[in-house]
């Protein structure tokens, strides 16, 4: 229905006795009035215009959420707000928004990038049995508790490059890693030639690694 917020009379009606409750394929760009659905148990809001103001007021019984196909790019501001308000939450779904790296978000993605994602994702929020289109196993879970905290991804907004390329109009630095001794052209230390050498690759470590499989 085009829907850009939660109706008033859908929220006056219906809010005190909504178990579930599918709002997909609108255009919300705001929750307001979802904190009056306290029974609420399940949430769809798939395929809206939901970005980065997205806020989630505290529903203690609300264990599935999707939202798939929305503009949300911030995934730290996301899942703060989730672990703080959505105590129960067990299914979450995020396919399609460019805080999921995945290549149905962008195609210079791979599953590298995406099981990065699910590790962070599983470390802040460790009570999810359930993550975009998988579940989440025993070993995935013990493993994001163990590298969750370093696959945060840090994204560098274009004004603050540009900000930087701007002030990149200063001297050069005199540093040079060289050692002292070496800065003075009058007393070179280095020298070369050349020494007649045959390279037979009979002792080519290189080749310790090739089986007849991979020829």
């Amino acid at each position: 229905q085009d829907l850009t917020k939660i109706p008033v009379e859908a929220v006056n009606e219906f809010a005190e006795k909504t178990k579930r409750l599918d709002l997909s394929f609108n255009c919300l760009r705001s929750l307001d009035g979802l904190e009056k659905f306290s029974q609420l148990e399940e949430l769809v809001l798939d395929n809206n215009a939901l970005d980065d103001d997205i806020k989630f007021p505290m529903l203690k019984n609300l264990h599935t959420v999707t939202l798939n196909k929305n503009r949300i790019t911030n995934l730290d501001q996301l899942l703060n707000n989730i672990s703080k308000n959505l105590p129960s939450l067990t299914y979450l779904s995020m396919l399609s928004n460019e805080a999921c790296p995945n290549q149905l978000s962008s195609l210079d993605k791979d599953e590298e990038d995406y099981q990065r994602y699910r590790y962070y994702v599983l470390f802040q929020l460790p009570g999810l049995k359930f993550l975009d289109s998988t579940s989440v196993k025993d070993e995935e879970l013990a493993e994001a508790r163990r590298v969750g905290p370093f696959m945060q991804v840090i994204k560098v907004r274009e004004e603050e490059i540009e900000h930087k390329e701007e002030g990149n109009d200063t001297e050069p630095s005199a540093f040079t890693p060289l050692p002292n001794s070496t800065k003075s052209l009058e007393k070179p230390v280095a020298s070369f030639g050349k020494s007649k050498y045959i390279y037979y690759g009979k002792h080519s470590e290189g080749n310790r690694f090739i089986r007849n499989k991979d020829l």
